[in-house]
């Protein structure tokens, strides 16, 4: 049963069929009139977007009483603090809501070469350093990720969903615009 596909989203695309007078959207890339977006991700946000045909199955990945994980690898302004990663991994309070507890970790050097050149390239800010960090989170609200890492202090370059479930980016091995059907892996 092909009910599910897997997306590599670009930076720039906006997660919707219709046209859009500024960025390409997913009619640009997908066209099967029936799937839609299980859960979306920022025009600024890149990597992996489920889409789906079956309405059940689009509830489970994103109702978020559901649960269902989704992992980010973002690149972020300033230099690792214990205290401050802490409270991602606590939980933060957003003003509308607090988040729950996410899983984070700061990735290795270099691990992140793993991913694909932007276009177009970040600011890079030759006087600021940054670092990258996984982060898990299990609801996926309108830019939760970028506002939490801003409130604890680390302004976000770049975000890119690197997993969804089970479902990992990098072992689907799709380049950024490239779809294809995937098992749905709760």
């Amino acid at each position: 049963m092909k009910n599910l596909i897997a997306f590599n989203k670009p930076y720039g695309v906006i997660c919707q069929f219709s046209p859009h007078e500024k960025h390409k959207s997913l009619k640009d890339f997908i066209d099967l009139p029936s799937f839609y977006p299980a859960g979306r991700l920022d025009t600024d946000s890149e990597g992996l977007l489920l889409l789906t045909d079956d309405g059940w199955l689009q509830a489970k990945i994103t109702d978020p009483k559901f649960k269902h994980p989704k992992t980010y690898w973002a690149q972020l302004e300033g230099l690792p603090d214990e205290s401050r990663l802490e409270s991602l991994r606590k939980g933060i309070d957003l003003g509308d809501f607090v988040t729950r507890p996410a899983l984070v970790r700061v990735l290795n050097p270099g691990e992140a070469e793993r991913l694909w050149e932007r276009v177009p390239p970040i600011r890079v800010r030759k006087t600021v350093p940054d670092f990258w960090i996984e982060i898990t989170i299990s609801e996926g609200k309108n830019r939760q990720v970028r506002r939490m890492t801003a409130k604890a202090g680390y302004p976000c370059l770049r975000l890119v969903r690197v997993a969804s479930g089970r479902l990992k980016l990098f072992d689907l091995d799709l380049r950024p615009g490239e779809w294809a059907y995937a098992p749905f892996k709760p």
